[in-house]
Order: structure tokens, then sequence, then C-alpha cells
């Protein structure tokens, strides 16, 4: 069941980021954060001003104890395991302090970050630019998150990325991110 389909916090927010819906007694979110590029700019303090509302929103849900997955393009790559070895990112939003401190901070909160929770030392990545031979080489990012409340997190019992999807003739440049309730 449909419950929302934009975020709260700003009336004049007309892009479609987030979506929001009950689904067998769990809240699913899908939302895609702004990308924040070039940085700095009003396009960054957009990103950092939605990662605002995105917290604030998402502090009720721990509050009432609802068992909810944000899934989604969050356009961070949140540690230097997220990202291949590269200086090529240095200036893009996705890999700042503020918007890494952003995500740190929702995830802060009380929720669990899945693939990392049980893939806590390798690379998962989810992303890879179409430029420079990035995904033959396996130079990607982490940017696409699912997290999960802790009135779900318990439940988890797999968590991945689906990199055949990536692999095939006119895929996205992004790799579908999954996770296995029990």
């Amino acid at each position: 069941m449909l419950i929302r389909t934009e975020l709260p916090g700003d009336r004049d927010d007309r892009e479609a980021r987030y979506i929001e819906a009950a689904v067998g007694g769990i809240v699913v979110t899908s939302l895609y954060l702004p990308n924040g590029n070039p940085q700095p700019g009003p396009k960054f303090d957009y990103k950092l001003d939605w990662f605002r509302r995105l917290r604030s929103h998402a502090a009720k849900f721990i509050k009432q104890d609802v068992p909810v997955v944000l899934a989604g393009d969050y356009n961070v790559a949140p540690t230097e395991l997220d990202i291949y070895p590269t200086r090529s990112w240095d200036k893009d939003a996705l890999i700042q302090p503020k918007s890494r401190a952003a995500f740190k901070s929702l995830v802060a909160q009380g929720w669990c970050d899945a693939i990392r929770t049980l893939n806590p030392s390798r690379p998962m990545y989810t992303f890879w630019d179409y430029k420079r031979n990035r995904w033959p080489r396996d130079a990607g990012l982490r940017l696409d998150h699912l997290l999960l409340s802790p009135a779900l997190a318990p439940r988890l019992s797999k968590a991945g990325v689906d990199r055949k999807a990536r692999a095939e003739e006119g895929a996205s440049d992004h790799a579908p991110a999954w996770i296995v309730l029990s």
C-alpha cells in the first residue's frame, strides 16, 4: 500500500526522489538522493539539505519502532572500502567529508547497513561508471544502500549485489543491491 510519494520537510521540492509503501508489514522506501555535483555550490547544498530531511523523517521510524528498509541510491560511498583505490573521484560530491558525515549520521540513528554488516571487509560495489573501462577493471563504488531499522535488522539473513545484471548488454551503470529477510 502506497504511504507517501515525497520526502517531508520541503513543500517546494518537486523532484521525484522518494516513495514509501507498506509491503507485508514492512515499510519499504525507495530513494534517489541528489548527486550534489558540482560542489561546492547549490546542488551540493541541496544534497546535504535532502540528507537532513531524510534523517529527520527516518528518526520517526526509529522512535516508533517500525520495521523499515531505506533502500536506494544514496549517491555516497561512505568509506574508503566503498570505492576502488583512486584519486580520480577526490573532488566528487560522492565522497566528500560532508556527504560521508551525513550518511554516517543517518546510520548512527540505529540503522543497520545490511550489505556492510554481512560483508564487513570486502568491497561490494553497486556502481561502475561507463568511462575509462571501469566495469571490466572492477573500478566501482558502493552508492546503493539498504538500511534496516532496529525493528527489522534482526531478520537480516543475506545481502549482496547482483553483479551479473551490470554485465548485460545495455545495462545500467548500477547493479541491484538486495537483501533476504527471515
